[in-house]
């Protein structure tokens, strides 16, 4: 009799113990505080928890957050570990991965605001080497520039190959076509150059024409609206 009463109070005493364990690991909690475009189901997913579990710890009865507030996210991995006390088999619950960050472009590298082919950039890059070799980078940025704008103004082919490639009269408008030093490769800084000229940050007030005043010999060229000079060029509309 004294023995089945003993054992009794033991059962008993661990079963209080075990109760008191798992009531304290499950209130173990991270505080969290509330950032845009956070809701339940997203905090749910990143902590392994459900929705109810996270109302439950805050005493909420409905769905909505507000940002700024600190809600208290349970640890579920405690939980369940206070629920046994034989080693788990069970696989363990999968974590929401952070989101990957995109990466950082290098501060020089801005996004193109047109895209055009590879070949129509390698074809444009030879003309400005060919138009502007030996003249500063802006004054590069400026011949691509030109022809950008040549592309989008209606008196023009409606492509980068058609302005490049357009006969004027019985000659090509640009002459490194018609004497063939197009064919030539083009440097990186004439190759960055367009890259620059894509994002059309500066259009050069939208010039279409650009010339020597040193060594051109058309009149009517000189009497376009002069927008900028640089370097040797000057740029007009």
């Amino acid at each position: 009799m004294k023995h089945s009463y003993m054992k009794s109070m033991v059962v008993a005493c661990l079963a209080t113990l075990s109760f008191i364990g798992f009531n304290a690991t499950a209130t173990a909690a991270t505080n969290y505080k509330v950032v845009k475009g956070d809701s339940l189901w997203k905090l749910g997913k990143r902590y392994s928890v459900t929705i109810d579990d996270i109302k439950k710890l805050n005493n909420r009865q409905g769905d909505m957050i507000y940002i700024g507030e600190t809600l208290a996210i349970p640890s579920k991995t405690k939980v369940l570990a206070a629920e046994t006390t034989e080693p788990s088999t069970a696989a363990p619950a999968h974590t929401a991965k952070p989101e990957p960050k995109p990466e950082a472009k290098p501060a020089d590298q801005e996004t193109p605001a047109v895209s055009i082919s590879a070949s129509e950039k390698d074809l444009l890059a030879r003309l400005v080497e060919a138009e502007a070799k030996g003249e500063s980078y802006e004054g590069k940025v400026g011949v691509a520039t030109v022809v950008l704008n040549r592309v989008d103004s209606p008196k023009f082919p409606d492509t980068v190959t058609g302005v490049i490639k357009q006969v004027v009269g019985k000659a090509y408008a640009f002459s490194p076509v018609q004497n063939g030093s197009i064919n030539k490769p083009a440097s990186e800084d004439s190759k960055k150059a367009v890259e620059q000229a894509l994002t059309r940050k500066d259009r050069l007030d939208d010039s279409i024409y650009f010339y020597n005043p040193k060594t051109a010999t058309d009149n009517w060229i000189r009497s376009r609206a002069v927008i900028k000079t640089i370097d040797h060029h000057v740029f007009a509309k």
